[in-house]
């Protein structure tokens, strides 16, 4: 069972999520709040698998909700919704410790396969988004793209397959995209990813994707 803690200004909205997770049987809501300051108090007390926090509250908003979570070691994921196409929303949730982004109008289906997603150590974005906040973060890294890899303690503690593995979740390929590229089974992947990600201390593949762009193990095609 997937507990969820719904986080939205919007009476209606927080009703309108809380019908949908109700009616599916391995989602439970727990909680709601209003504003960023109630859902940073709610975590402690809930322990939610996964908040659903929209981007725009009063005083505190979502994105530095999201990052007094993440500061505080919270084990809860961060799944952002908002009704505004942009990019500058998604990175700054992004950078701040959220595992997903989506629009408030997506289905109801993909609403709950990102809960899933997001639940299990996965990420999701927006499709509409994908290729653009790629291209978007890396127009504001303040590195050049071109120059070398840059070193990390981190890196030195992956093997030669991890590093070859970060840097095609780096590129956004899926599990399944990379144990076609390694000829590996799918399952010896997600045993790689998962090393992967302990050993560079990143919540999730999003965060992953943005170690390898800092450490430019990653460019814009």
């Amino acid at each position: 069972m997937i507990t969820v803690l719904v986080a939205d200004a919007q009476p209606l909205q927080r009703f309108g999520f809380r019908m949908l997770l109700e009616s599916t049987p391995d989602t439970e809501i727990v909680g709601e709040a209003e504003n960023g300051a109630e859902v940073v108090r709610r975590i402690t007390e809930l322990h939610p698998d996964v908040v659903l926090m929209d981007t725009r509250m009063p005083g505190v908003d979502g994105i530095e909700a999201t990052r007094r979570i993440v500061a505080a070691g919270g084990r809860s994921r961060i799944l952002m919704l908002t009704t505004f196409d942009s990019d500058r929303y998604a990175l700054a949730a992004l950078r701040a410790g959220a595992s997903g982004f989506l629009l408030k109008d997506t289905r109801p289906e993909e609403l709950l396969a990102g809960i899933r997603a997001v639940a299990a150590g996965d990420s999701v974005i927006a499709p509409t988004l994908t290729r653009r906040l790629l291209d978007a973060f890396a127009d504001q890294l303040d590195v050049d793209l071109c120059g070398p890899a840059r070193e990390d303690p981190r890196l030195d503690s992956l093997t030669g397959r991890e590093r070859e593995i970060l840097v095609a979740i780096g590129h956004g390929l899926t599990n399944g995209e990379i144990a076609q590229r390694f000829t590996l089974s799918e399952s010896t992947v997600k045993t790689h990813v998962g090393r992967v990600l302990a050993k560079i201390g990143a919540r999730d593949r999003i965060q992953a994707v943005i170690f390898a762009y800092d450490l430019r193990l990653t460019r814009p095609i």
